[in-house]
C-alpha cells in the first residue's frame, strides 16, 4: 500500500508533520508500524454493568489478530449503558440516544485518528 493510498497519510507524511509522528511515536510505533494500515478497534469496556466487563479481553484479541494481519492496531474506548440496570427508571430514557452516541464516538475518534480500518 502506497503512502499516498492511505487515509492517514496527510496526517503523517511530510517533514511537517514530525509532531504527529512523534505522538505516535511515544506510543512505542516503530517505523515498520508506520508502513502497515493502522487500525482502530472500539471497545465498550467499562465496569457499568457485568454485559461488559469481558469486553477488554475480546478487545486484546481482536488487536492480536489484527497484528497477525499485518496491521498496527489501536484499542479505544466507547461509552456503554445498561438497559438491564436502569429499566423501569429515568435512566431508561437514555438507552436508545446512547446507541447514536456511540456510533458518534467511534466515527469521530476514527476521523480524528485517520486510521485506515476499523
Amino acid at each position: 500500500m502506497s503512502n499516498q493510498s492511505k487515509i492517514r497519510s496527510n496526517v503523517f507524511n511530510d517533514v511537517n508533520r514530525a509532531p504527529n509522528r512523534a505522538m505516535i511515536r511515544a506510543m512505542g510505533v516503530t517505523d515498520e508500524d508506520f508502513e502497515k494500515p493502522f487500525v482502530g478497534i472500539a471497545s465498550t469496556w467499562s465496569e457499568v454493568t457485568p454485559c461488559n466487563m469481558h469486553i477488554d479481553e475480546l478487545a486484546r484479541k481482536a488487536k492480536e489478530g489484527a497484528l497477525k494481519g499485518g496491521g498496527t492496531p489501536f484499542i479505544f474506548n466507547t461509552i456503554t449503558v445498561s438497559d438491564g440496570i436502569s429499566m423501569g427508571t429515568e435512566g431508561m430514557r437514555f438507552s436508545l440516544p446512547s446507541r447514536e452516541v456511540i456510533a458518534d464516538s467511534i466515527e469521530t475518534v476514527m476521523g480524528a485518528q485517520s486510521y485506515d480500518a476499523l
